[in-house]
């Protein structure tokens, strides 16, 4: 499949679309941007639960009413702070900002480190994200595609990806997830249990929502109503942008959730063993078990 791709930038050794990022807006983010000590950040790496954490953190801010959530796309709503619009969303809002972001520490706004501001950090299991990113890059046009899904793993594995190596990111913002302003969560503690995982995080933001407040997060942010929500499917973008004739934006989902697990009908099992093996490698030191964890050795008896 050939698709004209949209010049991308490399910024502090990581490559970012050109559509919606400039060396000024990583810029600006990285030295130019104040954090203040009441700003909450959705942290993920691409295709890791982020659109959902948007929704989560807008809902909880509105203490259950879906009405924002309606009528305010959600890019507007918890901007990425490496965008372009940036300056235009944050700068003069009050706080609590809800903001967004796929960078790493190391090009993160300098500020952050000093402050008081609270992170979330979504993990998801990489090879559902690549699989993700993998029908992601088939839709969206500034995007570079591979075909041969063999291919895409290769460049995902490398790095040579949007937003650069899965495994950096994650290593980078796992060094931080003893700070008590520093949330970790996972992808699969959200569809095991996401009203478990909206009271942690009302918590963790000191926000003491009432049982019919919390059923409203949880009702509004299920992954049936994102995916009917306008201001949250991504419909709003042009089909020139984001083909979703070609791939759904919201991919795949039963009824109140979405679904983890779906790299089993993609990877190969020799592909499955060559990136766990890597997995392995990358991974060893880091000190914490994810829910998709499993010894090198059952995933080569399974072959």
């Amino acid at each position: 499949m050939a698709k004209q791709v949209t010049h991308s930038i490399e910024y502090g050794g990581i490559t970012l679309p050109a559509l919606v990022h400039s060396e000024a807006s990583v810029r600006y983010a990285q030295q130019s941007f104040q954090v203040r000590d009441g700003d909450v950040f959705n942290l993920t790496y691409p295709k890791s639960g982020t659109t959902w954490m948007q929704e989560i953190l807008t809902l909880i801010h509105s203490n259950g009413d879906p009405t924002l959530s309606r009528l305010v796309p959600s890019w507007e709503r918890v901007p990425w702070i490496e965008q372009n619009t940036a300056a235009e969303y944050l700068e003069n809002r009050p706080c609590p900002r809800l903001i967004t972001s796929h960078l790493p520490p190391t090009v993160f706004p300098e500020s952050f480190f000093s402050s008081q501001a609270k992170a979330i950090y979504t993990i998801r299991n990489p090879k559902d994200v690549c699989v993700s990113l993998y029908y992601y890059a088939k839709m969206a046009s500034f995007l570079d595609y591979k075909e041969d899904f063999g291919e895409f793993i290769e460049m995902f594995c490398a790095g040579k990806i949007l937003f650069g190596s899965w495994f950096d990111h994650v290593k980078a913002w796992l060094a931080y997830r003893d700070r008590a302003n520093f949330l970790l969560l996972t992808y699969d503690e959200l569809i095991k249990d996401l009203r478990g995982s909206v009271l942690r995080i009302c918590q963790f933001l000191g926000k003491d929502l009432d049982a019919s407040a919390v059923d409203s997060v949880v009702e509004n942010a299920s992954f049936e109503t994102m995916k009917g929500n306008k201001m949250v499917n991504y419909s709003l973008v042009p089909e020139d942008i984001m083909n979703q004739n070609v791939s759904p934006f919201f991919r795949k989902g039963r009824t109140n959730r979405g679904i983890s697990g779906d790299w089993r009908n993609h990877f190969t099992p020799e592909q499955n063993a060559t990136f766990h093996d890597l997995y392995h490698q990358k991974m060893k030191d880091v000190g914490i078990k994810f829910p998709w964890d499993e010894p090198q050795s059952e995933i080569h008896q399974k072959l």
